[in-house]
């Protein structure tokens, strides 16, 4: 079992930007998909980005393209995701997540980090 700690997260204003960190432990993170999701409150988690085990697939959410991006270090077993030009509705708690699925989804996910909150103030 991976396990995964996100760290990164913080009190932003709107248009600004934050990278988050998923480190992992246990197993080695190239043999695994990684996906970044995020729950506001009220509303269900969702997918916003994910990577392949390679790095050479990536899947954004259409609410984060040109925003976003993922991006793994397979050497230090980390995954982060950019976020640039943030916006208020970005709000939430973000986790990562490993799967053995591309794309991953909720349903295929074995592994979740703890999430770091992330806030965007307008």
């Amino acid at each position: 079992q991976v396990q995964l700690v996100e760290s990164g997260g913080g009190l932003v204003q709107a248009g600004g930007s934050l990278r988050l960190s998923c480190a992992a432990s246990g197993r080695t993170l190239s043999g695994y998909a990684v996906g970044w999701f995020r729950q506001a409150p009220g509303k269900e988690r969702e997918l916003v980005a994910a990577s392949s085990g390679s790095g050479r697939l990536t899947h954004y959410a259409d609410s984060v393209k040109g925003r976003f991006t993922i991006s793994r270090d397979n050497a230090k077993n980390t995954v982060y995701l950019q976020m640039n030009t943030l916006k208020p509705e970005d709000t939430a708690v973000y986790y990562c997540a490993a799967s053995s699925v591309w794309v991953p989804s909720r349903a295929t996910i074995h592994s979740w980090g703890q999430g770091t909150q992330v806030t965007v103030s307008s």
